[in-house]
């Protein structure tokens, strides 16, 4: 059950009254060796040339065999050649940040209702200990288009609604491409994950701002969490890092690299994977001086598909990892604001 909304984290600067103890992260023994404003050393993570994965050529096997590695080992990937201009994420980032100077009182235009994830606003608070995130989101289900609240979507900055759909028509692209390479990375059939995933799949685009933090040492952007999708499509800031990623117990920062996509696989993807592929825990910290945005789309099975590992991929040698699962996303959130793992309740 939701818990009363609490004010936006640009209201909560306006009102000039301080920084509120419900941002305030407890110390933990991770916290020690690493501080959320420390410096972390940068990820090792390949960019993937999408348009030469399906290449027969020397070139072409040698960068799936780049991609099984990375998603193998860190769940992530830069994606370049993915077929959307500069300009068109240019225009994606230029009309984030417009929405989120707009004033208060027309973003509230959007303001998400309680018991709904759709609009703008903060995430659900869920009990009276959470600790919030210092963020302000627009979440948008952006497909298939008879899910989409219309009522949420912004009719300003102009061109928002239709820039917005016409990225989500490039990105359906950019998805079935990288679902096909995965199975071919794996040596199973092309469609093999893109049929799990299934035709009335549901995207779901959340704009992100995080605006300047006065403790970056205490309060954190978004919390430890993995991604409850099959593939999360991400549009990090231009200039401001603070998207980390971790690995045998440390954090790293991802790299920026201009136009490019950044993938990360979500929990349904490892479990279609029987665990091979990893669905990495990230989190983002905040900045003292600097505002940031990113855009991340959410590539969620549909509702009525059955997630299970490939048949391909369990044997003998390596028995099947997980049950099969329905509407995994919907247990998802529950998880995620309690700090705990969802795919371990699909552990056999």
């Amino acid at each position: 059950m939701e818990k009363p909304k609490f004010k936006t984290v640009q209201e909560v600067i306006a009102a000039g009254e301080g920084l509120p103890e419900r941002y305030l992260h407890a110390p933990t023994k991770d916290s020690e060796s690493q501080p959320l404003n420390g410096l972390v050393p940068e990820m090792d993570i390949p960019a993937i040339d999408l348009s030469l994965l399906f290449s027969s050529s020397e070139d072409g096997r040698e960068e799936l065999s780049k991609l099984h590695s990375a998603l193998s080992t860190w769940g992530v990937v830069q994606v370049m050649n993915h077929g959307i201009t500069e300009e068109f994420l240019d225009k994606i980032y230029k009309l984030t940040k417009q929405f989120f100077a707009l004033p208060a009182e027309e973003k509230q235009k959007c303001a998400r209702e309680t018991g709904n994830i759709q609009g703008y606003g903060n995430d659900m608070i869920l009990s009276d200990n959470q600790v919030l995130d210092w963020i302000d989101r627009l979440f948008l289900t952006t497909y298939p288009q008879d899910k989409r609240q219309l009522q949420f979507w912004p009719q300003v900055p102009v061109g928002f609604s239709e820039t917005l759909h016409e990225y989500t028509m490039k990105q359906r692209i950019v998805t079935e491409k990288f679902f096909k390479a995965m199975a071919r990375s794996l040596e199973l059939e092309e469609n093999c994950f893109l049929d799990m995933y299934g035709e009335n799949a549901i995207m779901n685009s959340r704009f992100n701002f995080f605006p300047p933090c006065p403790r970056p040492d205490k309060v954190i952007g978004i919390k430890p969490h993995a991604d409850g999708s099959a593939i999360t499509l991400l549009l990090p800031d231009k200039d401001v890092e603070g998207l980390q990623f971790l690995k045998d117990g440390k954090w790293y920062k991802a790299p920026i690299v201009p136009d490019t996509i950044l993938i990360n696989l979500g929990d349904q993807m490892e479990i279609m994977s029987n665990g091979i592929y990893k669905s990495p825990v990230h989190r983002v910290v905040t900045n003292r001086e600097k505002e940031r945005i990113s855009v991340a789309t959410f590539c969620v099975p549909g509702p009525d598909k059955e997630i299970q590992p490939a048949n391909g991929l369990v044997s003998e040698a390596r028995p099947r990892l997980y049950k099969t699962i329905t509407k995994y996303a919907e247990l998802h959130y529950k998880y995620y604001q309690q700090g705990r793992r969802t795919i371990e309740a699909a552990l056999i």
